[in-house]
């Protein structure tokens, strides 16, 4: 086999991407932290793997955004950008519904996407996925020392013990480790994929998968990296089967070839295509300060007026972040968004395009699961989406943490608003966008 590597645009970026072999089931291999297509084939490693895929799916492959052949995009793209990137090349490949398969880091975007589009998810594989805590001083300064050493033998050796002592054993495993990460990601895409991979924690969005799981794991006796955190995942994950593979390895997906059989077992067990009942959505909801008092100011005709600019003004900004609207109750709006960074900067649009009408917003995201009914969406995520719009201040854009685990990377900041007791829903933490 040698396939011809091709480009899917998304957002004006070149995606690399290959496909290969003419199985009947469809199967996106999402990497982890870096990958280089042209590498990968003429490795002894990948591509034996590859191989082995391709005989049972119809295997696309493709390097993320910023690693490989695959273009960066300006600043370091979010969670949810890459995300938008599979959905992009799977259309550029004419890809219905595939199998996702996620490698570490892979996971997160591969978590998101089969919770965001379950009707574009045949079903969801993880190989090690994880539950990373925030990054604190210490970590920090590993993540300045890991760009600063990127690609030195001294450190990939570092790596690869941690990791995969089993190629570390070999001269030839370790200078292939090496260059794999030199070709795969230059030193700040390095560190910012470790980054924002540690300041990632997408506990709620493991509870919002709603389709067929299978959670992959390898005993590593031979690393302290255990397989505590992948157990935990799969059990966030409803429905989800934790299962142990081949090898002792915490990194290394080809080392296990039995992974395929268990890929070929969840597909055969598949049930027909059934339409969502939920999906993953970010909903925002915003709120004029103080609108009982303008009102009885202005009088109701000039009141109307001003209203009628005001959702004049808000579609705008909300068509031009790809935003759906829901629901317009009194001065207020419901929307929903594919991801939360766009819903952050559609807000923040939102405020500026109704300052000149002298009105003040609170706006409240979160990204939660969302039952769909026809064109309606039900849930909690909804209540608690409102609740953190009723407690932001004028002029503020207020989170839940879930949606600022989501952005991570993304240079949107954000202030600490600590933990409020939300009406219903329990306490969240929230945090304002700077």
């Amino acid at each position: 086999m040698e396939p011809d590597v091709r480009y899917a645009q998304s957002g004006g970026v070149a995606i690399a991407y290959q496909v290969v072999g003419e199985g009947a089931t469809d199967l996106v291999f999402v990497p982890d932290f870096c990958s280089n297509l042209v590498y990968a084939w003429e490795s002894p490693y990948w591509r034996p793997f590859y191989e082995r895929l391709a005989q049972s799916f119809r295997l696309i492959l493709f390097d993320k955004r910023g690693t490989g052949l695959s273009d960066r995009g300006g600043s370091f793209p979010t969670l949810e950008t890459r995300m938008e990137d599979v959905r992009a090349l799977m259309d550029a490949v004419g890809s219905k519904r595939a199998l996702i398969f996620g490698s570490h880091e892979g996971c997160l975007m591969s978590t998101l996407f089969a919770a965001t589009y379950p009707e574009s998810t045949l079903a969801l594989t993880l190989f090690h996925p994880s539950l990373p805590e925030y990054v604190q001083d210490d970590e920090e300064r590993e993540l300045a020392s890991l760009r600063e050493r990127w690609g030195t033998q001294e450190l990939c050796d570092e790596i690869l013990e941690l990791t995969c002592p089993t190629m570390a054993a070999t001269q030839d495993g370790r200078r292939w480790f090496a260059n794999w990460l030199r070709v795969g990601a230059s030193p700040a895409m390095g560190y910012e994929l470790n980054r924002a991979f540690s300041q990632t924690d997408l506990r709620e969005i493991y509870a919002a998968v709603r389709v067929p799981t299978l959670v992959l794991y390898r005993e590593t006796a031979n690393t302290p990296l255990t397989p505590e955190e992948s157990r935990a995942v799969a059990a966030l994950i409803p429905d989800a089967r934790a299962m142990r593979v081949s090898g002792s390895d915490y990194w290394g997906t080809f080392l296990s070839f039995d992974i395929v059989d268990e890929l070929e077992h969840l597909v055969a067990g598949e049930a027909s295509p059934t339409v969502p009942e939920s999906v993953l959505t970010t909903v925002l909801f915003t709120d004029i300060v103080g609108s009982s008092e303008r009102a009885r100011e202005l009088g109701d005709r000039a009141w109307r007026d001003l209203l009628a600019k005001h959702h004049a003004a808000v579609r705008r900004e909300l068509a031009r972040f790809r935003g759906d609207e829901r629901d317009t109750a009194g001065d207020g709006f419901f929307a929903t968004f594919d991801g939360p960074a766009r819903a952050i900067r559609c807000a923040q649009a939102v405020i500026e395009a109704v300052r000149p009408l002298g009105l003040e917003l609170r706006v409240g995201i979160h990204t939660g699961e969302c039952e769909l009914h026809e064109r309606k969406v039900t849930g909690v995520a909804l209540s608690i989406g409102a609740r953190v719009c009723a407690a932001a201040e004028p002029q503020e854009v207020l989170v839940s943490r879930t949606v600022k685990d989501l952005v991570a990377g993304s240079g949107i900041t954000f202030e600490d608003r600590g933990r409020h007791e939300l009406k219903g829903v329990g306490q969240w933490e929230l945090h304002a966008v700077g």
